[in-house]
């Protein structure tokens, strides 16, 4: 049986960066010469580590794109506007991002000068969340001042009943199924963030636990046509595809 999840190594150059990277997740290595076609491949292409499909391997592979969302902006830190920001509040200063998956909204979040950290539960999301964030730490073409998140490759349920700085705002985007209306690299994002995660079956306990550890406000995102993860939310702000409901813990802007 082929295996899911294989590291690809080419020689030459990362050679040696894709050895160590299979030892740290215990994951076989490929390697390129001898026939071996795993569903998916973790593997070092054009300076960033990516993920891609064997059956369309020299489709683009997607990768963790921080630095790239960032760069979008001519200054930093980024004005609070849009929906997202309302969501957070004004008075917000500090969040833990308990779903990073591919860290779109973590860019946005530190982008607009917020205390972030990441948490991952997935050790493969989590290798390309921190080759992201190398990236973003060492990228001269990001104009102004930003707070490099901290990422933590832990079981968000777990960690926030331990944190002991409790943040302002948990902040959490349990996975949904795309829209049609969502781009192509925006639905093989989430199909293949769900093949190497899985479902999200535990977002009601994790809806608890961030109600527990939350200060101020918990901040769920969800596709616009879907139901509430819990009744009865205190606020909701809506984009244009997804919208953010908003649960207040005692507490108002």
């Amino acid at each position: 049986m082929r295996p899911k999840l294989a590291v690809r190594r080419e020689h030459g150059h990362n050679a040696a960066d894709a050895v160590a990277l299979s030892r740290r997740l215990g994951l076989p290595l490929m390697d390129a010469s001898r026939g071996e076609k795993p569903e998916l491949m973790l593997e070092y292409r054009g300076g960033r580590l990516t993920l891609c499909e064997y059956r369309r391997y020299r489709t683009n592979p997607v990768f963790v794109d921080i630095d790239v969302s960032i760069r979008r902006y001519p200054s930093l830190p980024a004005a609070k506007r849009g929906p997202l920001a309302r969501a957070i509040g004004r008075r917000t200063r500090s969040i833990i991002d308990a779903t990073a998956g591919w860290g779109q909204d973590l860019g946005l979040l530190v982008a607009m000068g917020y205390r972030v950290t990441a948490v991952e539960r997935s050790p493969v999301m989590a290798v390309l969340l921190e080759d992201g964030l190398s990236r973003l730490a060492v990228n001269s073409d990001v104009r102004g001042p930003f707070e490099l998140p901290r990422l933590v490759v832990a079981d968000a349920v777990q960690y926030l009943s331990t944190v002991r700085e409790t943040p302002d705002c948990v902040y959490l985007d349990p996975m949904f199924p795309p829209k049609r209306k969502r781009s192509a690299l925006a639905k093989r994002r989430l199909r293949l963030l769900r093949e190497v995660v899985g479902d999200d079956e535990d977002r009601g306990k994790l809806f608890t636990s961030a109600l527990h550890t939350s200060t101020k406000r918990v901040v769920v995102k969800r596709a616009d046509e879907a139901p509430p993860i819990a009744d009865h939310p205190d606020e909701t702000y809506t984009g244009k595809l997804v919208r953010y409901d908003v649960y207040l813990l005692g507490y108002r802007e």
